[in-house]
C-alpha cells in the first residue's frame, strides 16, 4: 500500500488513496482510465491517482522489438515502481507481460477481452483494397515476427518491414510518407482509441492467428498485498481469464516470446475451451500448428474457495474455479508438448538463431 493511504475528500471524510501505473502513451492512459472508471464504480469511496511512466520499449525506437532482447520491455519500469511501493496496481496489454513475472508480483485481474485480432491499416490512397489485391512487392509495415511470418506465407506477393512506435506514430509514418502501403496492428488498440473507421479488414484465423493475450488488459499487483487483490479481483472475466491462462501456459512452455513466431486462437463454446496454437519459421515456409480442447464446466465441489496463493502462469484468480483453471493451464501445456513432439523446438531454434543473426 503506498505511504499515503487517505486523502481528506470534499465533505471532510477520509478516502483511500490507489495509485494506478501505466505507459504513457495515448493508448496505454485510455486503457488505464478505463480500468479505474471500473474500479470507481465498485468502490466510491477510494480515491484514485495515475501515475504515468516511460518504458524501456517507448524509448527504444529504431530497433526491431525482436531484436532488443529483453522479455519485459513495456513492463519492466512500472513494475519497478510497484516493488518500490510507488504505486499500488499497475495496468499493462497482456500480451506485453512475460508468462514469468517476478517474484513478489501477479496478475490480479484479467478484464473482458476486447477483439484478440489482427487489422490492417491502408495507405490512403490503397482504401478499399485488401493484402490480397495490393500491387506486387508492396510494403506492409509490422513490428511482429508472428504477423511477418504468417503473412508472408499467405501473401508471398508483398514485402514486409519493421515499424515502430506508438499507435500514433505508426499511422502518421504510414499517413506521411510513401514508404508502406498497409500497417498490421492490433484491432483492439484501434477501438479503444476510437479508430475503427481506419480498420480496412480484420485478419481472420486462417490469415493470421494471434499474439498471446492479446486484446486483454492485466492489472497487476504485489501478491503480498491481499486487500489489493480482492479490491481488482472482481475485474476478472471468467472465459479471458480461462482462455489466457491456456495461451500464456502454450507459450511458456514452448519457451517461446517476442523473438520467435508463435500465435494462437482460442474460443470458449459449449462448456469446452478450445486453444489452437502454432509456431512459424521466419518466413513462414516451416510451420507447426494444431488444435485440442478440454472442458470448462467445474464440478460441483471445485466452487469452494480457491486457495489464493496460487498462481498459475502469473494469474491470481481465486474466484474462478481452481479445478477449471488446472484444466486451462493443462490444456496449454498439452498443446505445447504435442507440438514439440512434432518437431517445433527445431523451428523455434532456427528461428530465434537467423532472427539474432539478422
Amino acid at each position: 500500500m503506498s505511504e499515503e493511504a487517505s486523502s481528506p475528500d470534499g465533505n471532510g471524510k477520509v478516502s483511500r488513496v490507489i495509485r494506478i501505473g501505466t505507459r504513457k502513451s495515448q493508448l496505454a492512459r485510455i486503457q488505464t482510465d478505463s480500468v479505474a472508471e471500473k474500479l470507481k464504480e465498485l468502490y466510491p469511496d477510494i480515491h484514485l491517482e495515475i501515475v504515468a511512466m516511460s518504458t524501456t520499449g517507448d524509448k527504444i525506437l529504431d530497433t526491431a522489438l525482436s531484436k532488443i532482447g529483453e522479455k519485459s520491455l513495456f513492463t519492466k519500469e512500472l513494475e519497478n515502481a510497484l516493488d518500490r511501493n510507488e504505486v499500488d496496481l499497475v495496468v499493462h496489454s497482456l500480451k506485453d507481460l512475460p508468462t514469468a513475472l517476478p517474484p513478489g508480483f501477479t496478475i490480479g485481474a484479467v478484464l473482458k477481452r476486447e477483439s484478440p485480432y489482427d487489422a490492417v491499416v491502408l495507405h490512403p490512397k490503397n482504401v478499399g483494397k485488401t493484402l490480397d489485391v495490393l500491387p506486387e512487392n508492396s510494403v506492409v509495415g509490422t513490428s511482429s515476427l508472428r504477423r511477418a511470418a504468417q503473412l508472408k506465407k499467405r501473401f508471398p506477393h508483398l514485402h514486409f518491414k519493421d515499424i515502430r512506435g506508438n499507435l500514433n506514430t505508426r499511422l502518421k509514418k504510414l499517413d506521411e510518407k510513401e514508404d508502406f502501403a498497409a500497417i498490421i496492428l492490433a484491432a483492439a488498440g484501434l477501438r479503444r482509441m476510437g479508430w475503427e473507421n481506419r480498420i480496412s479488414q480484420i485478419l481472420e484465423p486462417g490469415d493470421c492467428m494471434y499474439a498471446v493475450g492479446q486484446g486483454a488488459l492485466a492489472v497487476e499487483v504485489r501478491a503480498r498485498d491481499t486487500d489489493i487483490l480482492e479490491m481488482v479481483s472482481v475485474l476478472h472475466d471468467h472465459d479471458t481469464v480461462l482462455r489466457c491462462i491456456a495461451e500464456r501456459a502454450f507459450l511458456r512452455h514452448l519457451e517461446g516470446g517476442c523473438s520467435v513466431p508463435v500465435a494462437v486462437h482460442t474460443e470458449v463454446k459449449d462448456g469446452q475451451l478450445y486453444l489452437t496454437g502454432a509456431v512459424y519459421s521466419l518466413d513462414g515456409s516451416d510451420s507447426l500448428k494444431d488444435t485440442m480442447q478440454t472442458s470448462i464446466t467445474a464440478a460441483e465441489k471445485s466452487l469452494e474457495e480457491v486457495d489464493e496463493q496460487v498462481q498459475r502462469v502469473g494469474v491470481t484468480a481465486h474466484k474462478i474455479s481452481g479445478e477449471v483453471q488446472d484444466r486451462a493451464e493443462r490444456l496449454g501445456v498439452d498443446l505445447a508438448n504435442l507440438l514439440l513432439s512434432k518437431g517445433a523446438k527445431e523451428i523455434l531454434t532456427v528461428a530465434r538463431q537467423l532472427n539474432d543473426a539478422r
